[in-house]
């Protein structure tokens, strides 16, 4: 079945940095309200949706709608605009991109990100080297008295790239994490009948430190607590077959190990043994480094029984984020069926 590739086009081409999720957040409400019964904003500007149950427990879903990005901290002489990373980049991908700053007003000024460095064309040899985040600066071609009468300290920057199809995958920035958010709307529509009430939220700020979902978890207090997110996909040139994490195409990964998280491991065992009767592709998932927004769920209040499911994606943290349509759709089917059985787990360690 062939996912809806309109709906995770406008998640992922909507901009939204940490803090600044605004206009994700309009899109999400209006996708998920005919799905819930009660849809609510926090005071950090989650989205938390309801949908009762049966006297089941509470279960907590949790994607994030942040995507890392730029805010403008400084517009010198000649008009050029320096910039403040809000999230995680490797300076190495980023030379030549194009992006977008989000003005006052309303609109999207485009501009050339490049680095502090002459031409390749003029530099001796050893005056190569490595860019930093620092080095990089926003041409707008414009002088300098418009910019700064239409930008202002502050103003979010976003990559500017569209989401393609491209062979059996999707390509595009912000997959990490608006595939998730698409994979909780899509689960919540393929979703039958069911005991739990299921809180389906679309966390702020994770990529500053999952944020969002450590205030709205205090709010929730779930039972159990499902975070939705991308992993590495190291099914390309470079990596060994043990440093891989995940492949495309193998499935949905049910993650056992992340530096935010521990699983709870009797729940790793239930979604596994829901997705082999059910006929899922699924596959497990070490992350030596990195976490999601399960750490913050795991700990809140007296502690919560937690898990991922990743979306195997390569190219993390670029403009060129992939990922297999089929492990996507792998992905909502197992949400969906876990959430129809949930209600028989046992996730006690005593």
């Amino acid at each position: 079945m062939e996912i809806n590739i309109d709906l995770l086009k406008r998640l992922c081409e909507t901009p939204g940095i940490p803090g600044r999720e605004e206009q994700v957040r309009t899109l999400v409400r209006r996708e998920i309200a005919p799905l819930v019964d009660a849809v609510a904003v926090d005071a950090l500007g989650n989205v938390v949706a309801t949908k009762k149950g049966r006297g089941g427990p509470r279960v907590m879903l949790a994607a994030h709608m942040d995507e890392i990005g730029f805010m403008v901290r400084h517009i010198d002489d000649q008009g050029f605009v320096r910039l403040q990373n809000v999230g995680g980049f490797d300076a190495r991908v980023l030379a030549a991109q194009r992006v977008l700053i989000h003005t006052r007003d309303g609109s999207a000024l485009r501009g050339a990100l490049q680095p502090e460095a002459k031409p390749i064309h003029v530099l001796q040899p050893d005056e190569v080297k490595p860019f930093k985040i620092t080095d990089y600066y926003v041409d707008l071609g414009l002088p300098a008295e418009e910019v700064r009468r239409r930008v202002d300290i502050g103003d979010m920057v976003t990559l500017d790239r569209s989401l393609e199809r491209v062979g059996n995958t999707v390509l595009s920035k912000a997959l990490d994490d608006r595939v998730s958010i698409f994979i909780m709307i899509e689960a919540l529509r393929a979703l039958r009948e069911h005991q739990v009430e299921v809180v389906a939220v679309a966390t702020t700020q994770e990529e500053v430190g999952l944020r969002g979902a450590q205030t709205a978890a205090f709010g929730v207090d779930p039972d159990v607590a499902v975070a939705l997110d991308v992993t590495l996909a190291g099914d390309i040139p470079g990596f060994a077959p043990h440093e891989q994490v995940s492949r495309l195409g193998d499935g949905v990964a049910i993650k056992v190990f992340d530096s935010s998280h521990i699983p709870n491991h009797k729940l790793v065992r239930h979604v596994r043994d829901v997705a082999e009767r059910h006929g899922i592709a699924y596959q497990l998932e070490v992350l030596p480094r990195g976490g999601t927004d399960a750490g913050a769920m795991q700990r809140t209040r007296a502690g919560v029984p937690a898990i991922t499911l990743s979306t195997p994606t390569r190219y993390l943290h670029t403009v060129n984020e992939m990922a297999h349509v089929d492990d996507i759709q792998a992905a909502i089917q197992l949400v969906a069926r876990y959430l129809e059985e949930a209600h028989t787990g046992d996730y006690r360690l005593g």
